[in-house]
């Protein structure tokens, strides 16, 4: 039996999206606004669903990766928009944590984590998440995002990471919205 390789790249469209590596971030909606461009971008080039995501470094307010959703794109399940910037970040960090030389990071997520991208934060090494749409509203166009504990924000506090909540909410939703009208593919829906 011959093992394929697993290979997940993000669509060649967003290395045109990235900013100049000495634009600085300075505030949650900077940095929501990139996710939701990339989310946005997403739907209208067709690779993926409708979510985006970016890893920042919080002390120099830069960017250190983005990454979408390719989940229906790659045929992988778990190619989702979180787990996509937090492996580019730790692949070009060269760490698998992203706590490595005492990096004091962000991940900024245009809609809360689905209960498999929530369970990877603590390990990934983020102090901070930042997330636009919330986990009703994903629901609300048909996602299914899983069983999570009603006080996940606490949990993820409680291991020191520090959460940020409805980030430019109404922007985030309109790009769920906006997937559900152009016909989306709602590829783990509700039944």
């Amino acid at each position: 039996m011959i093992l394929p390789a697993i290979c997940l790249s993000l669509p060649p469209w967003v290395a045109d999206m990235l900013p100049p590596p000495d634009q600085v971030f300075t505030s949650p909606e900077s940095r929501m606004t990139l996710a939701l461009t990339l989310a946005q971008s997403n739907i209208r080039h067709g690779t993926g669903g409708p979510f985006g995501a970016a890893v920042f470094d919080l002390d120099s307010g830069r960017l250190i990766a983005a990454g979408v959703n390719i989940v229906t794109a790659a045929n992988c399940s778990v190619a989702h928009a979180e787990l996509m910037a937090l492996m580019t970040a730790q692949r070009l960090i060269g760490c698998f944590s992203l706590l490595a030389d005492g990096r004091n990071v962000e991940l900024t997520s245009s809609t809360e984590p689905c209960a498999m991208c929530l369970g990877a934060l603590p390990w990934a090494g983020i102090r901070q998440l930042a997330c636009g749409a919330r986990d009703a509203d994903a629901r609300a166009v048909g996602f299914d995002e899983g069983d999570k504990p009603s006080n996940w924000p606490d949990l993820l506090e409680k291991r020191g990471i520090r959460v940020l909540r409805d980030i430019c909410r109404d922007q985030a939703v309109a790009v769920l919205q906006e997937y559900r009208r152009r016909g989306g593919i709602i590829y783990n829906g509700q039944v």
